[in-house]
């Protein structure tokens, strides 16, 4: 039997994953999480054998959480599942030694499958997301200037990332030109598409 933590904060996606799962005679799933910072603690008292978790969760986002729980208890697999497509994501959740990234559009026989491909220690990755990772290649932005177009993406002023951010308004300016020219966009918030289109932010 298979050893499954679920972790997804829609509650109606998660008891869909979880009545799905139930349906494979071979995997049971012994504890849901809503938040990333529940992985580890959940995960060291049930001790699953895949963790299924989601990139975008509260507290602390998926890969941050899967890549302390590859330390933590080395004998969980970790297979991403989201709706974060970006080649960026698969990149960074490739360095954090996760072994499986799957996209929530799949058909549903495929979650089955790639936990188990999981399980016995294989990679399941998207064919299609590996092409444009390869093809975006790594992110060009410094992390201050990934810093500022994340705040400038929420709709933040350059006077309020200056002030959080504990610089003048102008260093704030010349980082979201250096963002801009090194996306190729035509302004802020072409060039905060451009990057979440990469999966930088």
């Amino acid at each position: 039997m298979i050893r499954v933590l679920l972790a997804e904060d829609m509650h109606m996606i998660r008891a869909a994953l979880t009545a799905l799962l139930r349906l494979e005679p071979d995997i049971e799933v012994v504890a849901e999480v809503v938040r990333g910072d529940e992985i580890v603690p959940v995960a060291l008292d049930v001790r699953p054998d895949v963790a299924v978790v989601d990139i975008d969760l509260p507290v602390t986002d998926g890969i941050t959480a899967a890549a302390e729980l590859r330390e933590r208890l080395p004998s969980c697999r970790i297979l991403v599942l989201t709706a974060m497509g970006q080649p960026g994501h698969l990149r960074r959740a490739l360095a954090a030694g996760i072994e499986a990234f799957l996209v929530k559009d799949a058909p549903g026989e495929r979650l089955a499958e790639a936990i188990r491909r999981t399980s016995a220690g294989l990679r399941v990755l998207e064919s299609e997301l590996v092409s444009s990772a390869m093809e975006y290649g790594e992110s060009p932005l410094t992390p201050r200037e990934t810093t500022v177009l994340r705040q400038a993406a929420r709709g933040a002023t350059a006077e309020e990332m200056a002030a959080g951010l504990h610089l003048s308004a102008g260093t704030v300016r010349n980082y979201l030109t250096a963002a801009i020219t090194k996306t190729g966009a035509r302004n802020k918030i072409d060039a905060v598409r451009v990057a979440e289109d990469a999966g930088w932010l």
